[in-house]
Parts: C-alpha cells; sequence; structure tokens
C-alpha cells in the first residue's frame, strides 16, 4: 500500500456563507493530494503526460463527515491500495489539526493514450513505482 500525506490551507475563498469549506472545494482538494502524490513517486503526472498517458477521472465519491474551516491545516491522506491496470484507484481522508476526520472520497482515474484516445494500461514503468509497496 502506498500512503502520502499532503497539507493544504484553507482559505478564506474557500469558505461559504457559513463559514464552511463550501463542498464543491473538496475534489480540489483531494485532486491536490493525488497530484503531490504521484508527484513524490514519479516526479509528476505530467510526466506521464509528457510519455504519452492521460488519466481522466472516471468516477468520483465524496462522504462529507465534519466541516472544515478558515485556516485549518488539513491533511489530505492518498492512499492506492493496489497496483494500477487500465484503471487506477485513489482513496482519500481528510483530516484536521486536531485529527479529525473530516471526509472521506474515492476516485477512479482510467488510462488513456494521448495519441490514440483510447484507453489502454498503465504503462509498465510507472506500474514499477509501486512495487516496492505491494
Amino acid at each position: 500500500m502506498y500512503v502520502y500525506d499532503t497539507k493544504i490551507r484553507v482559505r478564506y475563498a474557500d469558505t461559504d456563507r457559513m463559514g464552511y469549506v463550501y463542498y464543491g472545494n473538496y475534489p480540489e482538494y483531494i485532486e491536490v493530494g493525488r497530484t503531490e502524490a504521484l508527484r513524490a513517486l514519479s516526479g509528476s503526472y505530467k510526466n506521464l503526460e509528457d510519455r504519452g498517458v492521460f488519466m481522466p477521472v472516471h468516477s468520483m465519491f465524496i462522504k462529507y463527515i465534519k466541516p472544515a474551516f478558515y485556516d485549518d491545516l488539513l491533511t489530505v491522506k492518498t492512499i492506492i491500495k493496489e497496483i494500477p491496470t487500465r484503471r487506477m484507484f485513489f482513496e482519500y481522508e481528510i483530516y484536521n489539526e486536531k485529527g479529525d476526520l473530516l471526509c472521506k472520497a474515492e476516485t477512479t482515474l482510467a488510462f488513456v493514450s494521448k495519441k490514440t484516445g483510447k484507453t489502454c494500461r498503465a504503462p509498465e514503468w510507472f506500474s514499477k513505482l509501486f512495487d516496492e509497496f505491494f
């Protein structure tokens, strides 16, 4: 299993009239977590694109548990439980500084050939990056 933590500070612009982080910002937070997890592993998501593979989001699920507030320092825990093949599955947990679980999420991304626009297998070099974790 590969786990990576990313810190995000809640900006004032992220909150709604009630002072909570607006629910629509959580997909952005998990995207930052996913991008930083891949950056730590392989250099960057851009590295995949530069080598001819896109990874569009196929599906996303979010469960909101508790609100986050302005100036909270959030930890986005990105979890990968299996070596990617044609799709890649991510789980996320978002915590505040007190350690309260605020949100759980899942995304599935597909591997798509830049050249053909069709789904493809994960590049071998990319899948091998996960060998040490499984």
